[in-house]
């Protein structure tokens, strides 16, 4: 069991270090001084959970790999996050909506992580569970407010829409490694998650008066390690100090 195991928590992980890497890029930049605050704090949730979930991949793999060694030292097609995550920030409404997608189904894949029967993943759900609820109400305020705002705040959060939305389908991908922990208990029903991320996004969507698109090509790829253009000037950003000073501690 340990090594599909170990791969879908190297996904999960993933997910984490690359959506909190994405929210780090706005500290110093955000149209306000809220926000300033509030997206690297958020930014620091997500990587403190990727950090937990690549110190138990660490454990898994026993081979002497490192938190660090999984988060730095390995190659684009190393990496299994969702496409979603990786998606530039392109400007706030962008970045409001890409959070919201992942936030709102983390959620409930953290609530449902409640009841796994992996002790270690059970016991991160109930403390990440209450960091990822305010990332959902956060997001979710900011694209009604933005949905259902001036002309221009509404174009723009309705362009976010048809340039995101496509991605969202892989968020519910499930490959053999991660039907395998289902079938164990330790992951839960990726259908029962896509009714109560769906339900939860219709919800919003209505309030800031929005229409979902209809995906007639879902992206995907990044469960394979196959990565969008901007991922590699991301990687780039990331793994600049610890491949430029290898061993480097502080």
């Amino acid at each position: 069991m340990s090594a599909p195991l170990l791969h879908t928590v190297v996904q999960i992980a993933d997910d984490h270090l690359i959506s909190g890497h994405r929210l780090s890029e706005w500290c110093g930049h955000a149209p306000m001084l809220e926000e300033d605050l509030s997206m690297p704090n958020m930014a620091l949730d997500l990587i403190g959970q990727a950090r937990t979930l690549y110190s138990y991949a660490a454990r898994l793999e026993n081979k002497g790999r490192t938190e660090d060694d999984f988060a730095y030292l390995r190659t684009d097609r190393e990496y299994q996050n969702c496409l979603l995550v990786e998606r530039p920030n392109t400007d706030f409404a962008h970045t409001m909506l890409r959070q919201l997608y992942f936030a709102t189904y983390m959620k409930f894949f953290w609530e449902s992580m409640h009841e796994s029967s992996d002790e270690t993943l059970s016991a991160l759900s109930h403390k990440a569970i209450k960091e990822i609820s305010y990332h959902v109400r956060h997001c979710g305020e900011w694209v009604v407010r933005l949905g259902d705002g001036t002309t221009e705040s509404a174009e723009k959060m309705s362009d976010a829409v048809q340039a995101l939305h496509p991605y969202t389908e892989e968020l519910f991908e499930v490959d053999e490694s991660r039907q395998h922990g289902i079938d164990k208990g330790i992951f839960p029903d990726h259908a029962n998650l896509k009714t109560q991320w769906q339900n939860t996004i219709d919800a919003i969507f209505v309030q800031a008066k929005l229409t979902l698109p209809e995906i007639g090509f879902a992206q995907t790829g990044g469960r394979k390690g196959l990565h969008t253009e901007d991922f590699g000037m991301l990687l780039a950003q990331l793994q600049y100090l610890p491949r430029a000073y290898p061993g480097a501690s502080w």
